[in-house]
């Protein structure tokens, strides 16, 4: 009242300046800048100055004053009754008694740089003022004892709006935080209004004279008159008052409650600063109210709404202070303890379910099953799937719950979710739906979630639907429908025999999945062993044959095992077959195939086949093609088909030699009169010189139907075969001595009587000889010059050179194979006439080496030795003598 301004620092200490000669009547502190203006008097009258203060610059110890001008509008002379500027220092507007209202615009820190007018007048005074900045948009609010008005500053002209028709009065009016969305607040007698720039919002009734009315911090701040008794304040003194109190309520708007009500006497004003509330009262106090932290706070509301079950407003309060997640859930959890234990338990699944995520989904679900509230239990359950927070139990546990609630379209909206959105395990969920039989809907989920293995397993054990299955399998890939014929392929083809051939004869082809419309250029199909799936046709060996046959036609280079089961199977169905006609038809494939070359690998397989089904034009087709030719004869032997025996003797004897030798054995040894085939056998050992005459005639000593008459032209043919070899061999014998006696006389006469050369002529070139010349006792003569020419050698003839050369290879010959046993030994074994490589050798002088064996063992060894020498000698030499 003096024209000082005060300034109380957090310290507490208070310090002044002289702002006005005579008196200041009201301040405006902008918060984000150190700017104060303020409106007082210099001079006595009605003359209100605004002044503006930097508080940042000194003039003279004092804050620096920067713009010094007339409140009043023109000359009217009136009071001031509120001021407020805005926080970008562009808009400062002050409200007059009289019902006026004077904006500047502009720099409000300098009068160069602003501009003043009028903007509102009225007949009411003006009580309120305030600026809303929203984006680019700026509103003043204006506020009279009669109406509200609010003006849009950031258009041209300013257009105005009135609000409401009713008003209020001074420092009863404040505008609200963000988190009431900037509404301006306006407290009548009865209510309190919120207000936006174009409309009235919401509306709360409270009691009392308003007296003051203040924004901090999300809460609303109202003093106020109150004739009702009520509780002392601890700030208001224990002394009875007897003047009527005024009573501090602190409001929390978003939470409909009463964070704080108090008494006090006279208060002047609400200050906030410093993080805390401070009440100016007329007898000089000031009482500090500091807001508790959010956690204790809380606790004790939540503690004090739990008491009265008043679950709700718990919850709005901790939302509104932004408890955490675990914390909000625990209240959740509570309330929902509270309906539940109430026998609400609709109510008490939602709040449970706001629980998930947090609280262990068992203390629910426990809670639901002893209640037997499927229904609840069932909601429970959705919703923990569609947040994706279900295990297998829980899959299993709502499928049950719909299960026994028969309640098929939840069942199928919850199987039928797209693959993106499944919150569940699906192996679980196909599991439980068959065991409930619930196999169309578990067929479903197989098939859309690829799970091929169960779809099969339910549409075979299950529902039997083999066909579906089989088509199920047909488009698979290539990997899984092998797979899966392997291990259904056997119940497959007991019910559906044809198709499943069918399917199995283009699995082992060219396999392409059913509905695969690549271009088989671009995706060449694949092909499984069809050995393999030999076993799927146990019990239908018709079908087993035809895939057999298509897998030869088809696939020349089908496995082994493919062509051995066909030819078993050909074999078992011509023995058992008994129409004729089928039967050759029969003989006649299974012989094709044996002649197909595909059985050389295998052939004692083959063979063994052919034996056990008594096949015999299969088994002779065998021996043949592993040159078994005395398997063949004793096979004709066996089944005494004697001209049989003469025709494989004829065939293969020259191959094998010894086929003639047994057949006259097995002739010998047969009591029935044999004699024609012996008499041919005996004529063809004739021709070949295959066995020695005494050999024929002990084995034919056996017979006893065999007379001397069969073998007299034999005996007779051989002897003088004989004969006349002797004869030829005398000859020669006698030829040899006296070609031996002849050279011997040369040797000697050469020897021992003078040479006479009586040639004429060059024995090389036929000219007439001239000296010098050479001449060889061999009789040749040559001119010297012919001779140096064409010799070799100077003490060798030129012309029986050739000749006495082969003479001393022979020799050199006989010399390195004087010691080649084994070859001797070879030789020996296959010669028909064994004594005549042994003439040979000793004409080698083979047998001329001496070799002394000493430390011979006697008696029985050296029999046995000489015995056995001795039977060789017979084997070997056997053809011939």
């Amino acid at each position: 009242m003096d024209g000082q301004i005060w300034f109380l620092p957090r310290s507490l200490q208070l310090s002044s300046f002289q702002a006005y000669k005579l008196r200041v009547t009201h301040l405006y502190q902008l918060k984000q800048h150190s700017i104060l203006v303020s409106v007082g008097e210099d001079e006595e009258g009605i003359n209100p100055l605004v002044k503006v203060w930097n508080l940042e610059k000194r003039d003279g110890g004092n804050p620096l004053c920067t713009r010094i001008f007339p409140a009043i509008p023109g000359n009217k002379p009136t009071v001031v009754s509120c001021l407020t500027v805005h926080e970008n220092l562009n808009f400062m507007a002050i409200g007059f008694a009289d019902g006026s209202v004077v904006l500047t615009k502009g720099d409000i820190t300098r009068d160069r740089h602003s501009k003043t007018q009028i903007l509102h007048e009225g007949s009411y005074p003006v009580t309120g003022l305030a600026f809303r900045q929203s984006g680019k948009t700026t509103h003043l609010f204006v506020v009279t004892t009669e109406n509200i008005q609010s003006y849009m500053l950031s258009v041209k002209d300013y257009p105005r709006l009135e609000l409401d028709t009713h008003g209020c009065g001074l420092r009863c009016s404040s505008l609200s935080d963000p988190s009431q969305d900037l509404q301006f607040i306006v407290a009548g007698n009865e209510c309190v209004y919120l207000y936006q720039p174009d409309e009235r919002g919401p509306c709360f009734a409270f009691e009392g004279q308003k007296l003051i009315v203040h924004w901090y911090r999300g809460y609303l701040i109202i003093v106020s008159k109150d004739r009702k008794t009520s509780p002392k304040s601890e700030f208001a003194g224990n002394e009875a008052q007897n003047s009527d109190k005024q009573v501090l309520n602190i409001y929390d708007l978003c939470n409909k409650f009463i964070a704080y009500s108090s008494i006090f006497d006279d208060v002047v004003d609400v200050l906030a600063e410093w993080g805390s509330l401070y009440v100016l009262t007329r007898d000089g106090k000031i009482h500090a109210l500091q807001e508790k932290d959010t956690q204790t706070k809380l606790e004790a509301c939540k503690s004090m709404l739990f008491r009265k079950n008043l679950f709700e407003m718990a919850i709005n309060l901790a939302k509104s202070h932004h408890l955490d997640s675990d914390g909000l859930s625990e209240i959740f959890r509570q309330y929902g303890d509270h309906l539940y234990n109430k026998g609400n338990h609709d109510g008490a699944i939602q709040q449970y379910i706001r629980t998930i995520g947090k609280l262990e989904p068992s203390y629910v679900i426990r809670k639901f099953l002893d209640a037997q509230r499927i229904h609840n239990l069932t909601a429970y359950l959705q919703t923990l799937h569609l947040q994706s927070l279900a295990n297998a139990d829980h899959t299993t546990l709502l499928l049950n719950c719909y299960t026994k609630l028969k309640d098929s379209s939840k069942l199928e909206e919850f199987i039928k979710t797209s693959e993106s959105e499944v919150r569940f395990d699906v192996e679980t969920a196909i599991k439980v739906l068959r065991q409930a039989g619930y196999y169309s809907h578990a067929v479903y989920l197989a098939e859309k979630h690829a799970h091929h293995e169960w779809y099969l397993k339910i549409q075979l054990e299950d529902i039997k639907n083999y066909q579906e299955a089989l088509r199920y399998i047909g488009k698979l890939p290539f990997d899984q429908a092998e797979s899966n014929m392997k291990r259904y392929g056997k119940i497959l083809m007991h019910h559906v025999p044809n198709e499943t051939t069918e399917l199995l004869k283009i699995l082992c082809t060219d396999y392409r999945p059913a509905g695969d419309n690549e271009a088989p250029a671009v995706l060449e199909g694949r092909r499984a062993n069809s050995e393999e799936f030999i076993p799927v046709f146990a019990n239908n060996s018709r079908e087993l044959k035809a895939f057999l046959e298509h897998m030869t036609e088809v696939q020349a280079d089908s496995p082994q095992g493919v062509y051995d089961t066909l030819l078993e199977l050909r074999l078992q169905n011509w023995a058992h077959e008994r129409d004729e006609q089928v039967k050759e038809k029969l003989h006649n494939e299974a012989l094709t195939l044996l002649k197909s070359g595909r059985f050389k690998t295998v052939f004692d397989k083959a063979l063994v086949l052919c034996q056990m089904h008594n096949f015999k034009d299969g088994v002779l087709y065998l021996y043949e093609q592993g040159k078994l030719f005395q398997q063949i004869m004793h096979y004709h032997m066996q089944n005494e088909q004697y001209k049989k025996v003469i025709e494989v003797c004829e065939l293969y004897g020259d191959q094998e030699a010894c086929l003639w030798e047994q057949a006259l054995g097995y002739f010998a040894r047969k009591e029935e009169d044999c004699k024609e085939y012996i008499a041919a056998v005996l004529k063809h050992i004739e021709n070949k010189n295959l066995m020695p005459p005494l050999l024929v005639v002990q084995t034919l000593a056996h017979n006893s139907t065999a007379t001397l008459s069969v073998i007299k032209d034999y005996l007779v043919n051989k002897l003088q075969k004989q004969s006349r070899q002797i004869e030829q061999d005398e000859q020669r014998i006698k030829k040899y001595r006296e070609e031996t006696t002849r050279i011997r006389q040369e040797i000697e006469e050469l020897k021992a009587s003078p040479k006479i050369f009586q040639k004429t002529k060059c024995s090389i070139c036929t000219s007439a000889l001239e000296l010098p010349s050479v001449h060889f006792l061999c009789g040749h003569s040559f001119h010297q010059h012919c001779f140096e020419s064409y010799s070799e050698s100077d003490s060798e003839c030129p012309t029986c050179l050739p000749e006495n050369r082969k003479v001393m290879d022979m020799i050199r010959a006989q010399e390195q194979k004087r010691d080649l046993h084994d070859q001797f030994q070879h030789q020996l074994k296959c010669s028909n006439d064994g004594f005549s490589v042994v003439a040979d050798y000793f004409g080698r002088g083979v047998f001329n080496k001496l070799t002394l064996i000493t430390d011979l063992p006697v008696g029985k060894a050296a029999a046995t030795i000489e015995a056995g020498l001795q039977r060789d000698l017979l084997i070997h030499s056997k053809r011939g003598t």
